[in-house]
């Protein structure tokens, strides 16, 4: 067998192993998605039918149903979308101020010091907060208030936020913002006008990230939230959980509904996600 011959026989299976192993974890993120699916559109008679069976003899949305009619579900899933949209926002733009100080001063000790803190932050346990977080919040009389838990969140997203966002920002050519600054516009307007068109990727990718772990929060959504009419879609979803067992099709009928903003927020930001920054910096 010639060289060439083992050379790309080599390649064919470094190939198929790349596929088998890609299928793999393909298989072990989408299956466990399929199996709630299938467990939300079952009739409740063939959920803890034995033996199991794999798919439903026919299509229910008993579980939607119910989930619908379940104390307001429609409610809860709109505070989810309100609180996780205002407190990523607002996350996002302190972030990017954030990451653009940091990036255009990196030299400077403070911020140094500033960015290592950043770090230190993300090694803290959050539960660990959460104790003198509540004590200190009744005291002043801030629980069962959407405003404050919005600042909450938009707090635990501006670390990682700013980290992500210095990151994105040291790739762009300083040529860009110094081009802007001699055209006579101001820092700030550089700033908008200039950078963040150009970092668009990098926003998206920010505002996806805290967006995702706002939504599935849940800890500080039970500990802060008391009235019914202001709870969020996983505290409603922890309340299918009883001492009487669980409702697994109205379970998993929430988890699918829970799961739709996510994927149409990572399905809207991929595209920008894996854009090239510095393709964009280019051709801007």
């Amino acid at each position: 067998m010639s060289h060439f011959s083992v050379k790309k026989a080599k390649y064919g299976l470094a190939a198929l192993l790349r596929v088998l192993a890609l299928a793999c974890f393909l298989a072990f993120a989408v299956l466990p998605l399929f199996w709630i699916f299938i467990t939300s559109i079952k009739p409740q008679g063939e959920i803890y039918i034995f033996p199991l069976r794999y798919l439903p003899s026919k299509i229910s949305f008993a579980g939607y149903k119910k989930l619908l009619g379940f104390a307001h579900f429609g409610t809860y899933f709109a505070n989810s979308l309100l609180i996780s949209l205002a407190a990523s926002a607002a996350g996002l733009f302190i972030s990017l101020l954030a990451g653009w100080a940091m990036s255009k001063f990196k030299t400077n000790p403070r911020v140094k010091n500033g960015l290592l803190l950043l770090y230190f932050t993300q090694m803290v346990p959050s539960f660990i907060l959460m104790g003198p977080l509540f004590f200190s919040l009744s005291k002043l009389h801030l629980t069962n208030n959407r405003f404050i838990l919005i600042l909450i969140y938009a707090a635990t997203t501006i670390a990682f936020g700013a980290i992500m966002a210095k990151s994105f920002f040291d790739r762009i050519p300083a040529s860009l913002e110094e081009a802007a600054l001699i055209d006579g516009c101001s820092p700030l307007t550089a700033l908008v006008k200039v950078v963040l068109p150009v970092s668009l990727p990098g926003i998206v990718a920010i505002f996806s990230f805290a967006f995702v772990n706002v939504w599935n929060e849940l800890f500080l959504a039970v500990m802060l939230l008391s009235s019914d009419s202001k709870l969020t879609v996983p505290v409603a979803l922890n309340s299918f959980i009883s001492k009487a067992g669980v409702s697994w099709d109205v379970m998993s009928a929430g988890i699918i509904v829970a799961l739709l903003p996510t994927m149409i927020i990572f399905a809207f930001g991929q595209k920008y996600i894996v854009a090239g920054l510095t393709d964009g910096g280019v051709k801007g």
